[in-house]
């Protein structure tokens, strides 16, 4: 399912662009929960009468796999894959000027890894959630129930949903397991790979391959805001289809290895699926479920909006060559640090900086918390004065 903008007019011969991220053997042994490091709790609060969640189980995963048939890691697997569904309500002007509300409905999946006292946590990807105005989420036992967000990171197409215990049945909560994670820097080029998902908004569907590609880098863009993302992925020759995304790619022990993204959409390609890593994907879902936002994970940024000093530019107006700032992001790093508009950053450490790729560049070499020495140049009295500004680099605020 695909569903801001930041480019905008500065001169004819500077495009803008948000500086983010990129500136931005026993069979069915014992598992650990989330990220292999993260217990479910059976704390309950007294002062609260709740459904009781302590009888949750993770799935199992098993060491040997006959892997002709995984219909037994399937069925182990399929409680803990859920189908969301996504309505959205969009206000419209008829001919006559009078105005109607419509709804549309659109359709994702999604894996449960994580639970508290009060909330079940759905991880998925940003834009099977983004811009809805409700959520609901269908469990394998075909029981539904109301979700809402937690928190999101669009860069990386993730995003953390949760549903409230309270909603849901004490058969349920007997139904439905927790995905256990397993070591996606572990796997190879040829390993089995299947696919779990709500395909075409069907309902849950299985498909089979194998491990196509590791570290693939593609690129996508936000068709709502226009940001080009770029992400390395797992490639898959097991069927992606729409709704797929947000699902779970899991290996032959049952054990949760990526999420299901996307599908290279040209007509003339076939079998070429993708999956972020969950060694991308867990910390920065972990990081949503604890905080609802990135703080310590996602892309850093210094928080800028800046366009291109072109040779032109630098000609005619004796500008120096850098990255124009345009406007400064609030609560970002670069506003606490006291960069402001009009200056014209021209490194980031000591790397020279000419242009709004080589500015991503940079940056792409930090984390967030990472504090980076920008130099910029300041236009007092009719001249340009070099300043170096320490700047604490932050999540992009998705």
């Amino acid at each position: 399912m695909s569903k801001h903008g930041f480019f905008a007019k500065l001169t004819k011969c500077a495009a803008l662009a948000l500086v983010f991220g990129v500136v931005g053997g026993t069979a069915f042994s014992g598992a650990n929960y989330f990220l292999g490091s993260r217990v479910i709790k059976n704390e309950t609060d007294g002062e609260q009468e709740a459904v009781s969640s302590s009888n949750i189980q993770p799935t199992s995963t098993s060491a040997n796999v006959n892997t002709t048939d995984i219909s037994g890691v399937v069925e182990e697997t399929m409680p803990s894959v859920v189908a969301i569904t996504g309505m959205t309500q969009q206000e419209i002007m008829s001919f006559f000027g009078q105005g109607r509300t419509i709804e549309s409905e659109s359709s994702g999946s999604g894996i449960l890894i994580d639970k508290d006292d009060k909330y079940l946590y759905v991880a998925t990807n940003n834009h099977v959630v983004e811009n809805t105005d409700a959520l609901t989420v269908q469990f394998s036992d075909e029981t539904t129930a109301p979700a809402t967000v937690r928190g999101t990171a669009p860069s990386n197409d993730l995003a953390v949903i949760q549903i409230a215990l309270s909603d849901l049945s004490e058969e349920t909560l007997n139904h439905v397991k927790i995905a256990v994670t397993g070591d996606s820097d572990a796997l190879s080029v040829g390993d089995p790979a299947i696919a779990i998902g709500n395909a075409l908004g069907y309902g849950q569907s299985v498909t089979t391959g194998v491990i196509s590609a590791l570290g693939r880098e593609v690129t996508f863009q936000n068709e709502a805001t226009g940001e080009t993302i770029s992400s390395r992925l797992i490639q898959t020759d097991a069927a992606i289809n729409p709704g797929n995304s947000g699902g779970a790619l899991i290996n032959t022990k049952g054990e949760l290895i990526g999420i299901n993204s996307s599908k290279y959409s040209e007509t003339s390609v076939e079998g070429m699926g993708f999956a972020i890593p969950m060694a991308t994907a867990g910390p920065i879902l972990e990081d949503l479920i604890a905080n609802g936002k990135t703080t310590t994970t996602g892309s850093p940024y210094i928080g800028i909006y800046g366009a291109d000093v072109t040779e032109e530019v630098f000609r005619q107006y004796n500008m120096p060559a850098g990255v124009y700032v345009t406007r400064v992001v609030e609560g970002s790093g670069a506003e606490a640090a006291g960069i402001t508009a009009g200056n014209i950053v021209t490194k980031i450490d000591d790397k020279k900086v000419t242009s709004m790729d080589e500015l991503k560049s940079a940056l792409s070499a930090f984390k967030v918390g990472d504090t980076v020495t920008v130099t910029v140049q300041v236009f007092n009295n009719g001249a340009y004065e070099e300043k170096e500004i320490p700047v604490t680099l932050t999540a992009q605020n998705d």
